[in-house]
C-alpha cells in the first residue's frame, strides 16, 4: 500500500461519521430553516388563494412594496459606489488613518439597528442638530423616505465594501500599474482591469446589501413613524398586521418578503457557480507566457 493510500486511509472518516453528520445538518436546516418557511407559506393560503391575493392588493400593503423597492433601489447603488471606493483606497493604498476606516466599515456589523436609528433621530429629529434648520427650510428627513433611505444605506454598507477587500487585497496592484505604465488613464484601469476581476465579488455583495436592505426593521422603524400608507415598509407593514390580529394578511406579506429572499438566494447560487466554472476553467489552461496586464483600450502601444 502507497503512503499516499495510507495518509487517504488515515484521515478519512467513518462512513457513520459522514452520515450522521449529513443527517444532523439536514435536521438542522429543516428544522429552524424550512419548517418556518412552510409554516409562513401555510399561514399565509390559510384562507385560499383570494384571501391572499386580497391582502396583497390592499393599498397599504402596495404603498409597503412600493416604499420597500424604492429604498433598495436608492440605497444598494449608492452602497455599490462607497462599498468599492472604500475597498479600492483600503486595498490598493498605505495611508495613516487606515486601520481606523477598515473599523468604520465594520461598524454597522457591531452597532444595534436600532442605535443607528436613535443615531439619525440625534441628528434629524426636532430637537436634535440639524432639527431646527431643516424645520427652517421645510426639509423632512425623518418620517419620510429620505430618514429610511439613510438608515438603510447606514446597516447594509459593510457588505459590498466587505466582499471586495480581501478580493482586491489579494490581487493585488500589479495590473493596474502596468495599465497605468501603458499609458491608460485611471477610469480606463478601472473598467478594463480592476472591473473584470472583481465583477463576481461585486456582485455576489450587491445581491446580500440588496437582501438586507429589503429586509431591514429596526432602524427603519425608529426613523420611519410607522404612517400607515406612507412610511411603512414591508417588514414594517408585517407587524402592524400581525399586532392587529390579521394573520393571514400578515403572513401574506410575510411571504413576499420570503419569496425576495429565496429569489436572493437562487441568484446567489447561481453567481456562486458561476464564478466557480470559471474558476476552473482558468485553472485547466496552460500557461503560455509570463502574466501580463491585460490590453486596454485607448491605452498607449
Amino acid at each position: 500500500m502507497s503512503n499516499l493510500t495510507k495518509k487517504r486511509l488515515s484521515t478519512t472518516e467513518a462512513p457513520w461519521v459522514r452520515w450522521s453528520l449529513i443527517a444532523l445538518a439536514l435536521g438542522f436546516m429543516g428544522l429552524f430553516l424550512v419548517l418556518p418557511l412552510a409554516a409562513v407559506f401555510t399561514e399565509a393560503l390559510r384562507k385560499g388563494l383570494a384571501a391572499y391575493l386580497e391582502a396583497l392588493k390592499e393599498p397599504d400593503a402596495w404603498s409597503a412594496i412600493r416604499l420597500t423597492l424604492l429604498t433598495a433601489a436608492i440605497a444598494v447603488p449608492l452602497n455599490l459606489v462607497f462599498g468599492v471606493a472604500a475597498a479600492w483606497a483600503i486595498a490598493k493604498y498605505e495611508f495613516r488613518g487606515k486601520a481606523f476606516l477598515t473599523t468604520l466599515v465594520d461598524l454597522p456589523f457591531s452597532v444595534s439597528p436600532v442605535v443607528a436609528g436613535l443615531v439619525y433621530v440625534l441628528l434629524f429629529g426636532a430637537q436634535g442638530w440639524f432639527g431646527p434648520w431643516l424645520a427652517a427650510h421645510d426639509i423632512k428627513i425623518l418620517f419620510a423616505v429620505p430618514g429610511i433611505v439613510l438608515a438603510t444605506v447606514f446597516v447594509t454598507f459593510p457588505f459590498v465594501a466587505r466582499e471586495l477587500i480581501p478580493l482586491m487585497q489579494a490581487q493585488g496592484s500589479e495590473e493596474e500599474q502596468a495599465a497605468i505604465v501603458l499609458g491608460a488613464s485611471g477610469w480606463q484601469t478601472f473598467r478594463h482591469v480592476t472591473l473584470p476581476n472583481i465583477k463576481w465579488g461585486l456582485i455576489y455583495g450587491v445581491i446580500l446589501c440588496n437582501a438586507r436592505a429589503m429586509g431591514e426593521f429596526g432602524a427603519v422603524s425608529v426613523v420611519s413613524g410607522h404612517i400607515r400608507g406612507q412610511t411603512n415598509t414591508m417588514p414594517l407593514h408585517v407587524e402592524i398586521l400581525y399586532n392587529e390580529y390579521q394573520s393571514v394578511a400578515a403572513f401574506a406579506v410575510a411571504s413576499l418578503l420570503a419569496l425576495l429572499a429565496l429569489v436572493t438566494l437562487v441568484i446567489k447560487s447561481v453567481v456562486e457557480w458561476r464564478q466557480e466554472r470559471e474558476w476552473k476553467a482558468a485553472a485547466e489552461l496552460p500557461p503560455e507566457r509570463p502574466l501580463s496586464a491585460p490590453p486596454v483600450p485607448g491605452a498607449a502601444r
